[in-house]
């Protein structure tokens, strides 16, 4: 386990939160490399998918919501007994290194393909625009976070229900900032694609910005759990604001469950958020901040969150690679224009089993990388860590 010291300002339950939502996360990207279906079917749509398969697309929800909401929190954290100018200038200038991080490396590592025919803008392009707005935020008043974090959380579907007007600016501007998936040509072969939309996804780092002073309080945290998932059985029983999928009676129960719990992500709808962020809430209020073993593994990966991040998407894509020329697809097969992950055409797979074995392995494999880079972390004094 970790040995060395750790810092007063860590919760463990936020380590073991974050390395939980890390461990998931990486199901998701390992079924997108592996599964059969991952480039030619929705998971989560109830006509094609099967209960497990939806079941393993839909746990992996939880993970970006609870990332960005413990990346506020843990601004706060780190801002205690520091001048707000600091934390700003940090904020912001770590926020732009994330998204030149996601423009070279998260793009390169989900694709392989060193001419970025596609630009994959992702959740660390939503993480650093978010903690640049934070930290122009901070510097205007930390008193605005928290209300502006709670008016984007109620109100941002309301963009996101209106007509966006088709070309130009504003529908640039209104696609990037409120509704994602927007792709656009930078030459005839070249493209950027936008897939975390960055107003929604700053109200969840404000919320965890502004609860940052509640984190240590478990029956605030408990409390607020509860309130999210309220309104979020509420407004799914209404079935008219907060969610552009309303849920709809199927043709047995389960399948009326899933409709129930089938909620968008891409732009997270109020329903969304609140069904994630209440289960995250009530996670952190109900893990205890005792050195149990469970505790000591899973915060291992929650304490080295971007280094985790970065090795899990390079190990499962050259994992890729392996099972690509193993199974005889050859080097004319590498590039699949239907495709645009290199080495993973469209018709390529395996079945879920083998996609859970695949996940399993790359997060044992990643266990004691991470512990050294922890320790590395702790021990260093080298400044360029703190962007790490």
């Amino acid at each position: 386990m970790v040995t060395a010291a750790i810092p007063k300002k860590r919760i463990l339950s936020v380590d073991v939160l974050r390395g939980l939502v890390m461990i998931v996360m990486a199901l998701d990207h390992v079924r997108d490399f592996f599964h059969i279906s991952a480039q030619t079917a929705d998971p989560l749509d109830l006509g094609t998918t099967t209960p497990i398969l939806f079941f393993t697309r839909w746990i992996t929800h939880f993970c970006a919501p609870t990332f960005v909401f413990l990346s506020g929190v843990s601004a706060y954290l780190s801002a205690e007994n520091k001048t707000l100018q600091t934390v700003s200038s940090f904020l912001m200038k770590r926020g732009l290194w994330l998204v030149i991080v996601d423009l070279v490396l998260i793009s390169f590592a989900l694709t392989f393909n060193p001419s970025y025919n596609l630009v994959m803008l992702t959740v660390f392009w939503a993480i650093g625009c978010s903690m640049i707005f934070l930290g122009l935020i901070l510097k205007i008043t930390p008193k605005l976070v928290l209300p502006l974090g709670l008016l984007i959380f109620i109100s941002h579907d309301l963009v996101s229900a209106a007509n966006i007007p088709a070309g130009g600016t504003a529908e640039f501007a209104l696609k990037v900032l409120f509704t994602g998936i927007y792709v656009i040509p930078v030459t005839p072969s070249h493209f950027i694609g936008f897939f975390y939309a960055i107003v929604p996804w700053s109200g969840v780092m404000f919320l965890g910005y502004g609860l940052g002073n509640h984190i240590r309080n478990r029956k605030t945290l408990f409390i607020l759990g509860i309130s999210l998932l309220l309104l979020f059985f509420l407004l799914r029983f209404i079935n008219q604001y907060g969610e552009p999928k309303p849920w709809q009676l199927q043709g047995n129960f389960l399948n009326t469950i899933l409709s129930f719990v089938n909620t968008t992500k891409y732009p997270p709808s109020l329903q969304f958020l609140s069904m994630t962020l209440g289960v995250a809430l009530l996670l952190l209020a109900c893990i205890p901040n005792s050195s149990s073993r469970f505790n000591k593994i899973i915060s291992v990966y929650g304490r080295v969150p971007f280094f985790y991040f970065v090795m899990h998407l390079f190990l499962a894509h050259l994992l890729l690679v392996g099972a690509f020329f193993i199974t005889g697809h050859t080097t004319q097969e590498i590039r699949d224009t239907a495709s645009p992950i290199l080495f993973r055409p469209r018709d390529f797979g395996f079945s879920l089993p083998i996609v859970y074995l695949v996940w399993i392995s790359v997060v044992l494999v990643l266990y004691y990388p991470c512990k050294w880079f922890y320790k590395y972390k702790v021990n260093s004094k080298k400044w360029w860590l703190r962007y790490l």
